[in-house]
C-alpha cells in the first residue's frame, strides 16, 4: 500500500492515549539513529539470520531498519492502526501481542528461508500482526487514502485485505526463485495470520475485546 496508495487517517477514535504504541515508535526511531553509528556491523550482529537461529536476534531484528523510507513506512502504519488495537487490548496485553506477532513473523520467515545467511530486519512482521488484529476488530471502519488518482475512503477490510493478497502473491512468487526484492513477504504473512487468528480467538472467548 506504500507508494501508489497512502493511508493517512482512520475514522476510528480512541478512548485513551496509546502509551505503548507511542513508546514502540520512539524505541524504533532511537534504535535506527543508533544503528547509523556503525550500520553494517549492527545489522550483521543484530539482524536475524535463518542460518543461525538465535532467540536474541528474533527480538533485536524487530527494531532495526534499512533506511529512512523503511522506518517511515513501518512507523506510519503502526501510528495509524496501532493506537486502536492498544485501546482494545490494553497496554500490557498489547505489548505482549506486538512482540509475539514479531516472533511469529520471524519464525515464518525462518521456515521459508532455511539456510539463508542474509540478515532480516524490520518491524513490519510485528506490524502485520497489528494489521491482522485491526481487521479482525474493525473491519468496517473507513480509512482515508491518498493516491495518484485522488483521495478516497475505503473499509479497512478492503484496504488491508488487498495488502494481504499482495503479500500472498509475491510470497508465492518468491518460492520460484525471485527473492531479489529484499522484502520478507512470508514474515508479513505469518505476522498477519497470527494477529488475525489470535484476536479472533480472544474475541470468541471473551465475546468482544
Amino acid at each position: 500500500m506504500k507508494g501508489q496508495f497512502f493511508p493517512y487517517h482512520d475514522e476510528n477514535p480512541r478512548k485513551r492515549f496509546p502509551v505503548v504504541n507511542t513508546a514502540i515508535i520512539i524505541a524504533n526511531i532511537i534504535v535506527f539513529i543508533w544503528s547509523l553509528t556503525n550500520f553494517e556491523a549492527i545489522i550483521e550482529t543484530f539482524g536475524f539470520r535463518p542460518a543461525e537461529l538465535a532467540m536474541v536476534t528474533i527480538f533485536t531484528s524487530m527494531f532495526l531498519h534499512g533506511g529512512i523510507d523503511h522506518i517511515f513506512g513501518n512507523m506510519w502504519f503502526l501510528f495509524i492502526y496501532g493506537d486502536n488495537v492498544e485501546d482494545r487490548f490494553g497496554k500490557v496485553k498489547y505489548l505482549l501481542f506486538y512482540l509475539l506477532a514479531g516472533v511469529a513473523a520471524t519464525l515464518t520467515h525462518y521456515a521459508t528461508n532455511l539456510g539463508s545467511d542474509i540478515p532480516a530486519i524490520g518491524a513490519s512482521g510485528a506490524i502485520s500482526g497489528v494489521l491482522g488484529a485491526y481487521i479482525a476488530m474493525f473491519p468496517h471502519v473507513h480509512v482515508r487514502v491518498a493516491s495518484m488518482y485522488g483521495g478516497f475512503r475505503v473499509p479497512a477490510w478492503a484496504l488491508i485485505g488487498f495488502w494481504f493478497l499482495l503479500q500472498l502473491l509475491f510470497g508465492t512468487i518468491s518460492f520460484f526463485g525471485d527473492r531479489g526484492s529484499g522484502i520478507a513477504f512470508w514474515a508479513h504473512i505469518g505476522g498477519f495470520a497470527f494477529g488475525f487468528v489470535a484476536t479472533r480467538a480472544a474475541m470468541a472467548v471473551r465475546g468482544s475485546l
